[in-house]
Parts: structure tokens; sequence; C-alpha cells
């Protein structure tokens, strides 16, 4: 148990929720971790939390600070464990469990909003973005650090590293306020190909424009947005090489390439394709591996429409031993010019922040018509 926090007139009280399987589905190609089956299924592929390291992340970038955060936090494996590891005083809410729930996070949520902190931060994706919701409406500020596997939600930081900087803004009066959406998709329908999102309300969240990742937006399909996905297609089929190995990630203009080869790509996961053939289809991050194994390969994925993020948004497939493996010179971004002018700049989390600072030390080739090609940089 956690020592309880000194009394002190001018800490600032921060609340911590840690969803311990957020995200565990999205390296094994789930899609989510939302139902004890899918979970269940989850680890028997494999799988492995990632949330508890992002949350001890997220609090070693807070060290700084302390003796002037009084850490509030769910029991156990829900934030608990992750502040004892970082050396970090606290008062701990519920109890520990070997098994947790969405009760559980929202009555965490409800405890730390009735303790008046003057933040709840947690880890997790949409689902857990939904239980504060319904647990605490806009009673206090809320802020996400991302680690599930959709997260089309507004209240997310851009990656961990982020949600700290804003927190420390915020706490220290430096960030205004604003109400952010909190959508989810329907994971059986996801699973199955089909995009049945949903908004359920609004939180509180700290505002910084740069920051915060914003809502994901959907492409119109006009029909030149149509057009110039087609274009794009066209010429990368064209320019494919033979015995190539093309890791092809989710997304409609992704699926354009399927569709012009004759070949049932799934829109949101990730097939492999080989001498202009589909080879493995909706692969996991396991799969990637052992199909690439002593082959070349390459990476074409497209941004996340309003968000810009090209890797660690439904695509942890692609995890960072698979883009690692094939090369940051192999990587290809493919967005039409309608994408490419709605985005602030392109955006990666993989989860390995010395991966992302490599990754956003050099320029990427992004494919946005036939033969038009440019070279961004990632922020």
């Amino acid at each position: 148990m956690c020592a309880k926090f000194e009394n002190e007139v001018s800490a600032k009280t921060l609340g911590l929720i840690v969803n311990p399987v957020a995200g565990m589905g999205g390296a094994v190609g789930l899609k989510g971790t939302d139902g004890r089956a899918v979970l269940k299924k989850a680890v028997s592929l494999g799988a492995k939390p990632i949330a508890p390291a992002r949350a001890e992340f997220f609090l070693s970038e807070l060290k700084f600070a302390d003796g002037k955060i009084r850490l509030v936090v769910g029991a156990g494996t829900m934030g608990e464990e992750e502040a004892i590891s970082c050396g970090f005083a606290c008062t701990v809410f519920g109890k520990r469990k070997k098994e947790t729930t969405a009760e559980d996070t929202r009555e965490i949520a409800r405890k730390i909003a009735d303790a008046k902190a003057d933040l709840l931060v947690f880890c997790g994706g949409d689902g857990t973005a939904r239980n504060i919701l319904e647990a605490i409406n806009i009673d206090i500020p809320v802020l996400g650090v991302p680690t599930g596997v959709k997260m089309h939600s507004a209240v997310f930081a851009v990656d961990t590293k982020a949600a700290a900087k804003i927190a420390m803004g915020f706490l220290w009066g430096e960030l205004p306020l604003q109400e952010t959406e909190v959508m989810d998709v329907d994971e059986n329908a996801f699973r199955k190909g089909r995009v049945s999102s949903r908004l359920y309300g609004y939180l509180l969240t700290p505002y910084e424009p740069y920051l915060i990742q914003g809502a994901k937006m959907a492409s119109p399909m006009t029909e030149s947005e149509l057009r110039n996905q087609a274009a794009i297609a066209i010429y990368i089929i064209e320019n494919m090489k033979p015995d190539v190995a093309y890791i092809i990630g989710p997304g409609t203009t992704t699926r354009t390439i399927g569709d012009l080869l004759d070949a049932k790509k799934t829109l949101l996961g990730v097939d492999i394709f080989c001498n202009k053939k589909i080879v493995a289809s909706d692969v996991n991050e396991k799969q990637i591996l052992e199909k690439i194994r002593r082959k070349t390969a390459q990476i074409i994925i497209t941004p996340i429409g309003g968000q810009g993020f090209i890797f660690g948004r439904g695509n942890q497939q692609i995890s960072p031993e698979v883009i690692r493996r094939v090369g940051l010179d192999n990587i290809v971004v493919i967005a039409t010019e309608g994408k490419l002018r709605s985005l602030k700049s392109l955006r990666v989390d993989t989860g390995d922040p010395n991966l992302d600072d490599a990754l956003r030390s050099r320029k990427l080739k992004v494919v946005a018509n036939y033969k038009t090609e440019y070279m961004m940089r990632i922020k």
C-alpha cells in the first residue's frame, strides 16, 4: 500500500487510473480488448500488458514535481503498483483485484472526483474514456494517456510524454480547459471490417492544440477523393518490386491498392502482399515477423484522418520490432491531397520513445497522387 501524502497547501491533487488490459489486443490483431472473451483470446495469442509501462513512463516524467503533487490512484494494477514503482507517495482508492472491470474504473473515478482532484489522468483507450464519462461527466478535468487500440476520442494526448507536459502545464495554471468528444466504436463490427462510431458525450480536458490528438475524422468519399485514391494505388502498384513483401496498413486509401489488384484487402486490418498478390490477411505482429523473415519488406500506411498518426493508432500490429526489421527507409505514407490539407502534421506513437525520436529525425516519403511525392517530417 502506498504511504499517505502529507498535507501541503501548495500541492496539486492528481488522480491516476490505469486500465491494465487496455491496448493488449493491438499487436495481436484483435482491434481492442473489450469483453472477457476477447481478452482471453488476446492472452492466448501472446498479448502483453502495455498500460503499466506507459503509466510508469508518465509518472517518471513528473518526478521533478515530486513534493508538489498529491497523487491519488486506483488500487493494485490500476495505479498503485505503478506509483510505488516510480517512488511516489499516494492515496489509494478501491480494492486490489486480480481481474479488474469497467465498474472498478467507474468507482475509482467517482472517488477521485469526490476527493476534488485538480486533474484525473487515465491510461486506457476509448472504452476507458467512456467509463470515466459515465462516472463523473464534467465534474473534474480529465486527460488520457493513449494506451488503447482505437482511440478515436479527443481526450488523449498525442503520446505519453505529451500527456506529462499537458498535466504539468494545466496543474500550474498555464492551460485552459475545453470540452472534448468521447467517441467509441462497436468492437464486434470493427473486427468484421465495419466502423460504427458514436459520440457518447464530452469531458473537460486541458487545451493544448499541438499536444492533444483531436477526434478521428472520416475522409469525405467524394468523386475527386476516390479518383485520387485510385491514382495513388496505381502509382504504388506500378512501383511494386518482385519478391518484396509489402505490409499494407488499414484504411480506405490502402484498401484501394487491393481493389485494383483484385485482392480482398481488409479495411481495418494489416495485410501482406508479394508479387502483386495478397499472401496473408489481417495479420498480427507475430505473423508479420514470420512472413518478412529473410525477405526485403516495405511498409505502406495512411494517416488517421484528423489526427495524422501513421503508427500507434489502430495498426499496432506494425510494432516497433516490425518497423526496425523493415527499416525506416522502407516506409511509404500514402494520403490523398485532401487528407494532407486537413492535417496539421504527421505523428507517431509506437510506444517506443527512441523509435519515435528516430522517426521524427528524418523525412518520410508521402505519395499524394500519381507520380506526386513529398518528403514530410513527423512532429
